[in-house]
């Protein structure tokens, strides 16, 4: 049966290859973007889009009134995608620029979430679909700042699981490893931009993480095209029964079981050593 699903963050990577696999298998897609010029590129790809800015609340919710009012307020499901990721150590995150990575990746969803779960309730069924990532569970350095915010998303979302146990809502989380997508050279141009490299004692390590933000292609083991995270919101969108969590790549289910059995200071060892 076609549902009708908003998507963040469909520029490109995982939202806009997510909004083509379902709309191949007969969903009804509202993808959305933050820049308006990618918004006319995905009207002009045959896509209903909006625009949506998860930093800005006006945006966020101009943007579901005008879902509400193209579809008769009739939303199946929410993919949750839209985020990105800050580099640098903690100690170099202002507080300025650790608020501006929540404003999107924990406050902008959580507002948006919370602006169509009535929707949802209205009809006594619903979707909502999460975003996270590998680094949702386990902490690597010098992503701290995507690290908490992603750390927080999980907490909000198995706590909104909870309490919405009876309504028809489910919630799943997609938690990724590496994915091939854009979002290292977004990263790489925050990191330039916030993180004060010249007069931090983590210089020298951050030569190493520019190489690797810099690298084309795969950086790591294991990455995965966009497509893999997609076949997981396909299942979160139309089992009967969907799952809390879905891992995705290598490093996610190797993670998840060495958090389960190592001890904290073991597991430490190994994250020091990626």
């Amino acid at each position: 049966m076609a549902k009708t699903i908003l998507i963040t963050g469909c520029s490109t990577g995982i939202g806009y290859t997510t909004c083509l696999q379902l709309k191949k298998r007969g969903h009804r897609v509202i993808a959305s973007a933050r820049k308006q010029t990618d918004v006319e590129r995905l009207i002009a790809e045959d896509f209903e889009a909006v625009q949506l800015d998860l930093s800005d609340s006006s945006s966020i919710q101009q943007a579901v009134e005008s879902v509400s009012a193209i579809t008769e307020g009739k939303i199946d499901a929410l993919f949750n995608n839209g985020a990105f990721g800050q580099p640098g150590a903690v100690e170099d995150l202002s507080r300025k620029t650790l608020r501006f990575q929540f404003e999107t990746n924990l406050f902008g969803t959580h507002e948006l979430t919370n602006l169509i779960i009535p929707l949802m309730r209205k009809r006594g069924h619903g979707r909502i679909i999460y975003n996270s990532s590998v680094l949702g569970f386990v902490a690597m350095k010098y992503r701290g700042a995507y690290n908490a915010s992603k750390f927080a998303l999980e907490g909000l979302a198995d706590t909104l699981r909870l309490e919405l146990h009876g309504s028809g809502i489910e919630i799943a989380i997609i938690e990724p490893g590496p994915i091939t997508s854009q979002f290292r050279k977004n990263a790489f141009a925050l990191y330039k931009k916030n993180i004060d490299k010249q007069h931090s004692v983590h210089k020298q390590a951050y030569q190493a993480m520019e190489e690797r933000l810099e690298k084309e292609g795969p950086a790591v083991p294991f990455t995965l095209p966009a497509e893999a995270v997609a076949e997981k919101v396909v299942h979160a969108l139309e089992s009967s029964r969907p799952k809390i969590r879905y891992y995705v790549t290598v490093p996610t289910y190797l993670f998840a079981f060495f958090k389960r059995i190592f001890p904290d200071r073991l597991l430490d060892w190994i994250l020091m050593k990626v």
